[in-house]
């Protein structure tokens, strides 16, 4: 065994300290933990790329808005289930604004971050049909969405979109729609691990076949705008962030204050019911709750179960935000643009030193560069890659556990400090002069 920067029985001491048997499936967590540990074992920094934690500072407006409503006297008060009429308000101009789509307020509902959005989502949505239980996830995706269908009990499947963009999603979806067990269909867009963005064509393939067979699409939109290669964020003026909601009548926008706003430590997001499926009724909703509309039972049911409400003053900071983005005051996207600068370094560092990208490209359009990034290294397993590079001071997820079957790791861009890029340098330059073969 040639020597590496972390002394190999440090890291696998840290493993098995975790008790994980597989490293493949390691959780995200479970990852952060075994880096740690060997750092602190060692003395020698980790750069670490796991965890896609905004690595910016928070919005002045959302902070300056949140303080007020505390010292106003907000935390008084237990928060309108429905969510702050200023934050519904804003929440529908700012789709308007930036997605270019017409949305009721009323839709427009508070949740304590998207993934709490996503929860609520596939319990309505399984609920609502008794015909249709099973959630489909156009992979790669975040693991822990998978995580809370089993949680739920939910069924769920998945293929790998790889191979399967532009025409060629048609044939592939229609395979899966044809049961008639969906009840939602999931992505992300830009997605998470791999960063492909589904274009416009894409997207219609995708409403159109959900309103054929008769399923909900959840469009997780945690990356909100940050497609780089397009200027997404001038206020009500085309490009648009792209949308099923231009393609179908049944769908959930999960718009996250975590990323574009840098905003994730309050736990805030709004999920935006459209305004068919918020008024949609359904028979099986009905006989369960004693109300059947979609949009009331997802609010007063199921969110009213799950916490009561969301973070009132953080509501405030989110109105606030979403208000000065539209008002054009507020370019969010400047700030962030960040990310994609750091992903360009990056690229460079590993693929100059043996590695590959594995999402390269959309379709006919080179990949943007953003909050991730995917890469691979010959002969090497994505779980293998995982657990080497740890020896190397390097942390990221394998992509086996995103649903996606190509080898290889999630790179996130959010953590990495100016000063770790030449760290970085000298350690995959060294990986690579291990591993030539």
């Amino acid at each position: 065994m040639k020597p590496t920067p972390i002394p190999r029985q440090l890291v696998d001491e840290a493993i098995g300290k975790l008790g994980i048997e597989d490293f493949g499936r390691a959780t995200i967590r479970e990852i952060v933990a075994v880096a740690q540990e060997a750092e602190k074992a060692s003395g020698l920094e980790f750069v670490k790329m796991e965890m896609g934690v905004p690595g910016l500072p928070a919005s002045t407006y959302g902070v300056e808005a949140q303080r007020k409503a505390l010292a106003d006297g907000i935390a008084r008060l237990y928060p309108n289930i429905n969510g702050a009429p200023e934050l519904k308000r804003e929440a529908s101009r700012f789709l308007k604004a930036f997605v270019g789509v017409d949305l009721q307020p009323e839709g427009c509902v508070p949740v304590c971050g998207s993934m709490q959005g996503t929860f609520a989502a596939f319990m309505t949505a399984v609920q609502a049909d008794p015909k249709k239980d099973t959630i489909l996830f156009i992979d790669p995706g975040f693991p822990v969405q998978k995580q809370q269908c089993v949680v739920m009990g939910a069924r769920f499947e998945t293929f790998d979109v790889y191979e399967y963009r532009g025409e060629r999603l048609r044939p592939q979806l229609e395979s899966y729609l044809q049961s008639g067990r969906i009840a939602a269909i999931i992505y992300s867009n830009p997605n998470n691990p791999s960063w492909v963005c589904l274009n416009e064509d894409e997207l219609s393939i995708i409403g159109s076949l959900a309103t054929q067979y008769d399923c909900i699409v959840l469009e997780d939109l945690a990356y909100f705008a940050m497609d780089f290669r397009k200027e997404l964020g001038t206020p009500f003026e085309p490009p648009y962030q792209p949308t099923v909601a231009r393609y179908t009548d049944h769908y959930v926008l999960l718009v996250s204050g975590s990323k574009a706003f840098s905003y994730a430590g309050e736990r805030i997001g709004v999920c935006c019911i459209s305004d068919a499926l918020y008024h949609r009724r359904y028979e099986a909703l009905a006989q369960r709750y004693g109300q059947g509309e979609f949009g009331p039972v997802y609010i007063h049911r199921i969110l009213y179960a799950l916490s009561s409400g969301t973070s009132h003053s953080a509501q405030f900071a989110l109105a606030a935000m979403m208000k000065a983005a539209s008002d054009g005051e507020f370019r969010f996207r400047e700030d962030i643009k960040e990310y994609g600068r750091r992903a360009a370094r990056l690229k460079d560092i590993f693929c100059r030193n043996g590695f590959h990208l594995v999402y390269d490209r959309d379709l006919d359009e080179p990949l943007a560069d953003g909050f991730y990034f995917t890469i691979g290294y010959p002969g090497y397993s994505g779980k293998e890659l995982a657990r080497e590079l740890l020896y190397y001071g390097v942390s990221a997820i394998a992509l086996d556990s995103t649903g996606s079957h190509q080898q290889g790791l999630r790179i996130c861009t959010s953590f990495v400090r100016d000063n770790q890029y030449e760290q970085l340098e000298e350690r995959m330059k060294l990986f690579n002069e291990n591993n030539k073969r």
